[in-house]
């Protein structure tokens, strides 16, 4: 056998054996579908519906119970036709199976699966609706014996605290007479056979039920505030206010006896909802009673402890107010006659005059208080935060009187001090002139007399200002300061003159020991010209020291030292 041949007969083989394999593997899964197909229609039958069908129809069921059996009993019935035909095509996908009719046996097993999937769901369904009906009449009755234990519950719990239910027992008895038809028309089904209908009307009675139930504890609750509670407080509040009124307390505008009126109408309104068992609305009335309620104490409690302070305090207010008008006018007083000596530059006199008649409007309140209070009219809590206030600004008013009292006290000494500033000002500048003159120096510098001018000038105005009838210090004081520090640059300059005067002799003596320096004795010559003829002292200085101190360095910085400390050794 040739090698081709041998290849071709492996190949053969192989294929075969492959074949074979997939014929096996595919006759096991097809075998594992029939078995889940039978197991599927078997459990189908096994539920044995007809059992259910037969006592359903002996119970001769009524009305809606009735329509769903016979609904859903047709749709078992179309599904149980099905059941021989699913039967056979799994018998015949078995036995193709086990010929291996593969491809036949895959047919029925498909086909068997979509009978089995089309019916399986209207089985299930059926079984469940079944169970449902058979089991509604013993569960109606349970629920019915639940459901009527607690109706004679509530209904005794009502009698026996009928009176805390009063205002709503009306509704409370129409609730219940409704449930007492719906427990009768429960049984007249349930004795008709159409459980269905039943279970809906019992439904009905347990929600009618539970929230007659969840609402009897809070009508309980809103009847007793309503006709108690709120009731008692308001006529609490009317005798405290009668009281209150023949104690010649003052409400103003509030009519305190038509608030309570519109409170008690609410609580009427609020009660007539409480009968229709309206609780949200009862809840909303309740609210705004409670609040006026609140509202009215308040006001009761605000005037009786008002009262106690504008006692203690009227008597004590007349005297500041007394004692502030008395201050005031003595201030506007003395404000004028320092005027006719002084400018007031801040509106003194003018802030007074507001500040009094501040004092007086003040003063004018009170009294109109104090009328009110004498005629049983006062509100007095508005007395008392009106007088709070009043109290509050006399104490600023008194601490800015003084202020302005003990600012113009200083005029007199101010003034004072201010001639006596002149007078030590010209003492200053005349001793400054006469020092410097005594210098026995060829004259004095132009830039120096007219400084002293100008200081002599300011002087001699303020002082002509202070002669003045009426005189103003403040701008006096600010001329002062001036003076003062043109004063003190006067000073500095004489010092500067005098000093650079005596330095450029003492430099210039020294310059001596450079006559045969062309430089030196140049800037000896331009030094005396400024020194004799322009009376330039300062440039003078500066011109020999510069050609000094380039003859030999550092010969300038010795003599000015030397000079300097001679200087100080003379002051101490």
């Amino acid at each position: 056998m040739s090698s081709t041949q041998s290849l071709l007969l492996i190949t053969l083989i192989i294929t075969i054996i492959v074949v074979v394999m997939a014929m096996l593997l595919i006759n096991r899964r097809q075998l594992r579908d029939i078995e889940e197909l039978d197991n599927e229609l078997g459990n189908m039958e096994d539920l044995h519906l007809e059992r259910a069908i037969g006592k359903l129809d002996q119970m001769e069921l009524a009305g809606e119970s009735l329509a769903t059996l016979n609904t859903w009993k047709k749709s078992y019935q179309k599904a149980a036709e099905l059941f021989p035909e699913i039967q056979r095509l799994i018998e015949d996908g078995a036995d193709e199976n086990a010929c291996y009719r593969l491809v036949k046996s895959h047919q029925s097993i498909k086909q068997a699966r979509e009978l089995v999937d089309s019916v399986s769901e209207d089985v299930k369904n059926s079984s469940d609706v079944f169970t449902q009906l058979l089991e509604s009449n013993r569960e109606n009755k349970a629920q019915y014996d639940e459901l009527m234990q607690s109706y004679r519950e509530i209904r005794k719990e009502i009698l026996a605290d009928s009176f805390d239910y009063s205002v709503a027992l009306e509704e409370i008895e129409n609730r219940l007479s409704a449930m007492e038809e719906d427990f009768a028309q429960a049984k007249n089904l349930s004795a008709q056979g159409d459980h269905v209908e039943a279970k809906r009307v019992l439904s009905k009675i347990r929600a009618d039920l539970t929230a007659l139930k969840t609402k009897l504890p809070e009508v309980k609750e809103d009847q007793h505030d309503l006709q108690t509670v709120f009731a008692d407080q308001l006529d609490e509040i009317a005798a405290g206010y009668k009281e209150m009124r023949d104690a010649k307390y003052g409400f103003g505008s509030l009519d305190v006896m038509l608030e309570i009126r519109q409170s008690n109408d609410q609580i009427d309104r609020s009660l007539a909802a409480l009968a229709q068992l309206d609780l949200e609305e009862t809840s909303k009335g309740m609210k705004k009673v409670e609040k006026e309620i609140k509202t009215l104490y308040g006001i009761l409690e605000k005037e009786y402890k008002a009262r106690p302070f504008v006692e203690k305090n009227q008597d004590k207010l007349q005297r500041l107010l007394t004692h502030q008008q008395t201050v005031s006018q003595q201030l506007i007083k003395k404000l004028r006659h320092i005027d006719e000596s002084y400018e007031l530059t801040h509106g003194e006199l003018d802030e007074s005059r507001e500040l009094e008649r501040e004092v007086h409007k003040m003063d004018s309140d009170y009294i109109r208080a104090s009328q009110r209070i004498a005629d049983g009219r006062a509100v007095y809590s508005e007395v008392q935060d009106d007088w709070i206030k009043i109290l509050g600004r006399l104490q600023e008013i008194g601490k800015r009187q003084q202020e302005l009292s003990e600012a113009v006290d200083g005029l007199y000494e101010a003034e004072e001090v201010a001639q006596q500033s002149i007078k030590e000002f010209k003492q200053q500048v005349s001793l400054v002139y006469r020092h410097l003159s005594r210098q026995n120096l060829p004259g004095i510098p132009e830039g120096f007399l007219q400084m002293y001018t100008l200081v002599i000038n300011e002087i001699s105005k303020t002082s002509g200002e202070l002669n003045q009838v009426r005189i103003n210090m403040e701008k006096i004081s600010e001329e002062l300061v001036q003076i003062s520090d043109d004063v003190d640059r006067l000073q500095r300059e004489e010092e500067d003159i005098i000093s650079s005067a005596n330095l450029f002799e003492l430099t210039m003596q020294y310059s001596n020991k450079f006559l045969d320096n062309e430089t030196v004795v140049r800037a000896r010559r331009n030094a005396m010209k400024l020194y004799d003829r322009d009376y330039n002292y300062k440039d003078a200085l500066d011109t020999i020291a510069t050609a000094v101190e380039r003859a030999e360095p550092g010969s300038y910085q010795r003599i000015e030292n030397a000079y300097y400390q001679e200087q100080k050794e003379l002051i101490d």
